[in-house]
């Protein structure tokens, strides 16, 4: 599959009304592509595999999107083969007293996976060039008045380009998915919450509140991928109104990008393959 039609080139000058939100590529049908799937997770098994036993790569992935466009659902599906042991999610809430004492890149940088581990962020520190911008809340960061100039934004998308360069530099390998739907899409979503009983609970009235700046959020959006789509850690924008069809595009794209780094499981020397020998000899020698 072609990855590269929804990689974002750093100041591509990406328009999100541009790309369809119901593509299904070359898929017909989503029997066919819930099958590839299968495949892409057992594949992301075996590479984990050889990401923990190499022990000198972490992978970073990053999911956002507007309400409702299916981030649990794909950490949920994609991820389903992945073992526990190797894998930490973390999810940004508002934030706390605690991290608006800090820096807005604290709260993610310790949160960042080890070497050998696969982390995954459900929303992240973009929430700082996004929500906070919608919603004009750079003044409640306690950042000293001389900083919040008319360039904040422009800044702030130089140092997120700067920090992923530092997590690229040191063996960590970000990937960016936006999950794109449409308007239409999420209020069909948003009233299948409130008519099913079972998906109550996933309503929130402050979603309703949230859409109102629906506009806002999609130039922000855009502004945000163009700026920081890097070569480093690019952006992936998924037309997400067909979950199955996002779900398998978000594998796609993770498997291509962890078989780039040619992993493989250590090799032990002669020395350590001797030592191996002389204690399967004893344990075939051995009663029990």
């Amino acid at each position: 599959m072609d990855i590269s039609k929804y990689k974002i080139d750093h100041n591509s000058d990406l328009k999100l009304s541009g790309i369809k939100t119901d593509q299904t590529g070359q898929f017909d049908s989503k029997e066919d592509a819930e099958k590839k799937l299968v495949e892409n997770v057992q594949r992301m098994t075996e590479i984990q595999s050889k990401l923990y036993a190499q022990d000198k790569y972490a992978v970073l992935i990053i999911f956002q999107a507007m309400d409702t466009a299916g981030k649990d659902g794909a950490i949920k599906h994609v991820m389903s083969g992945l073992n526990p042991q190797g894998t930490h999610v973390h999810s940004f809430k508002q934030p706390s007293v605690e991290e608006l004492d800090h820096d807005y890149l604290w709260r993610a940088t310790k949160n960042l996976p080890e070497r050998g581990l696969i982390g995954i962020f459900n929303r992240s520190y973009y929430e700082d060039v996004l929500v906070v911008r919608v919603h004009d809340l750079i003044k409640n960061q306690q950042i000293p008045d001389e900083f919040i100039t008319e360039n904040i934004w422009k800044d702030r998308f130089r140092q997120i380009r700067d920090y992923e360069r530092y997590l690229f530099e040191n063996g960590i390998v970000t990937i960016k998915f936006f999950l794109h739907i449409s308007k239409e899409t999420q209020k069909e979503r948003l009233l299948d919450r409130i008519d099913d009983k079972a998906k109550n609970w996933k309503f929130s009235a402050a979603d309703l509140t949230e859409r109102q700046y629906w506009d806002d959020y999609q130039r922000y959006y855009q502004d945000a991928i163009n700026e920081t789509s890097t070569k480093q850690a690019p952006w992936y924008v998924i037309p997400a109104d067909k979950k199955w069809f996002a779900r398998l595009m978000i594998s796609e794209v993770i498997v291509k990008t962890m078989e780039s780094l040619n992993l493989e499981y250590p090799t032990i020397s002669k020395q350590q393959e001797e030592v191996l020998k002389g204690c399967k000899q004893k344990l075939m020698e051995s009663k029990s």
